[in-house]
């Protein structure tokens, strides 16, 4: 069995208006379109990981909160309906996912020989969070590879900012050597928005594109700030910033997302593509690529042998084709209200 390469990391932002916007079979609210440009990024994502073909996709999502010890996913089936508790006008979705639970139990026994308080789910109902469910489903609609999911012990709150990316870092070279151990081809899903400073009422068509716009002029320029700096690969330079970062843009970076994945791809001092960037409810949205194959720091698809086949997952859910519903959608979205 080789040793198992995470291949690529993307920072990919769950604004649940994204698949709204999109109108996939899954989701109840139909929308006129509205954030193409975020959603055609993700278009670049999608055939990404088709060119990568991984084993399994691992999300780190700031919306499933464990206060006590960081959690994962550990059942190999999970069916059921997600609703965005603050938007479920926009976001009611049924889901179905295989969970690679071999991986995530050793990425939660690696974390636990870190000194890190972890504990695997094993509810058989529980009910998967939008921002796990909507990255996914903008990276793979069709649902057909294993996943991973991790939650968000939020303990940058609860400590130091400092103290808790302490711990992120500790979480991703646990992952990291899970995937390394188990022979898997891994991408990782840093589940976040950068500036999270969000308007408080919604329009009454929420996919007016007249009415998205940054929340503020400060919000914006930190979020280029730290964008040009990972166009640039200097990232030594962004991990230094980003307690001031989450300070000041009230970034959800500070979830520890963008750390955990970092920190299981070894924190390349690498340029990353920037695939898109968009304001949704004034928050700032970057979908973003490091693809480790492009610098010889993992095996291209051509030449990996598989632990498993590539789409080994259950048969793909119905979906909508790539940028699919940008226009001309059913109609008006159900029960759309002003916040």
């Amino acid at each position: 069995m080789p040793k198992g390469e995470i291949v690529a990391g993307f920072i990919a932002p769950h604004p649940p208006h994204l698949v709204y916007g999109e109108n996939p079979p899954q989701n109840e609210p139909k929308s006129q379109g509205g954030w193409e440009q975020l959603r055609w990024a993700y278009e670049k994502v999608r055939a990404k990981i088709d060119e990568l073909q991984p084993d399994v996709i691992l999300v780190h999502s700031p919306h499933w909160i464990t206060q006590l010890g960081h959690h994962f996913l550990g059942i190999e089936h999970l069916a059921g309906k997600s609703v965005d508790p603050i938007f479920p006008n926009l976001f009611r979705y049924t889901y179905d996912m295989n969970v690679d639970v071999e991986l995530a139990e050793a990425a939660c026994q690696n974390a636990k020989d870190l000194g890190l308080v972890s504990k695997m789910m094993r509810n058989p109902k529980f009910r998967v969070d939008y921002g796990t469910i909507t990255s996914l489903h903008l990276a793979r609609p069709q649902w057909d590879i294993p996943v991973v999911g991790l939650s968000a012990n939020n303990s940058p709150y609860y400590l130091t900012t400092e103290e808790g990316f302490e711990e992120m870092d500790r979480l991703g070279k646990a992952t990291r050597k899970a995937i390394e151990d188990l022979g898997r081809r891994a991408v990782v899903l840093c589940s976040a928005t950068m500036s999270h400073r969000h308007f408080q009422e919604e329009p009454d068509v929420p996919e007016d594109m007249s009415q998205e716009h940054p929340y503020s002029m400060e919000m914006y320029q930190w979020d280029m700030k730290l964008i040009d700096l990972m166009r640039r690969g200097e990232m030594q330079k962004v991990h230094d910033l980003l307690p001031q970062f989450v300070e000041i843009a009230f970034a959800e970076f500070k979830a520890g997302s963008f750390t955990w994945m970092c920190s299981a791809m070894g924190y390349p001092e690498l340029p990353g593509e920037l695939l898109g960037f968009g304001n949704v409810i004034g928050t700032g949205n970057a979908v973003f690529e490091w693809d480790l194959t492009k610098f010889g720091l993992a095996t291209p698809a051509s030449e990996w042998k598989h632990s498993r086949p590539f789409n080994a997952g259950r048969p793909s859910a119905p979906s909508s084709p790539l940028g699919g519903g940008s226009f001309g959608g059913a109609g008006p979205s159900i029960g759309a209200t002003a916040r």
